[in-house]
């Protein structure tokens, strides 16, 4: 019966740390914005890919200028 008193105050201390873990991710804006962070993964590759191919033509087509 010893045990399961130790259990519950362990389980309460965890529940506690959490707790406190999510106010002070809260407090420091951590959940202020969650819409932006999913469209950003969708176009951060499609941006980057397509500098590099525009980088690629104008190089190609300034030596086929020259």
């Amino acid at each position: 019966m010893g045990i399961i008193y130790f259990l519950i105050g362990c389980s309460i201390l965890i529940a506690v740390v959490f707790l406190g873990a999510f106010f002070w991710a809260n407090k420091n804006g951590q959940h202020d914005d969650t819409h932006t962070p999913a469209l950003r993964i969708l176009f951060d590759d499609e941006l980057e890919s397509a500098t590099k191919n525009n980088e690629a033509e104008r190089v190609t087509n300034e030596q086929i200028k020259k």
